[in-house]
């Protein structure tokens, strides 16, 4: 079973997922956040067709703190956050826990030599 990729955020974030093939979206207008956000990314994890859900960092700070710890131990759909800044620490993290290693744990790599 193929499984899909959500975006959820402003339709000017959406936009350019949607035009790259991504067919499962959800907008909320920026001014529709603080009402609406927590209800589009429960319906996303709901959707057992998702595998992937697609956010901006800052939407992530507007989650209510619920909804914030169901996106952070979700495993399926796969929570992944771009934007916001530099480092690839949440990156690194994700990846983790998608997968369950680290892939960039210089001690793991060290061992399989």
């Amino acid at each position: 079973m193929s499984q899909e990729i959500a975006v959820v955020g402003s339709p000017e974030f959406t936009t350019g997922f949607r035009l790259a093939g991504v067919r499962k979206f959800e907008n909320v207008p920026d001014d529709q956040k603080e009402s609406e956000l927590d209800d589009a990314v429960t319906r996303v994890l709901d959707d057992d067709d998702i595998g992937i859900v697609v956010m901006h960092d800052d939407d992530l700070d507007r989650l209510s703190r619920t909804v914030r710890q169901d996106v952070e131990t979700s495993v399926e759909p796969v929570m992944v956050s771009i934007g916001g800044g530099a480092g690839s620490g949440g990156l690194r993290d994700q990846i983790k826990r998608a997968i369950g290693i680290d892939l960039m744990d210089e001690d793991e790599q060290g061992d399989n030599e």
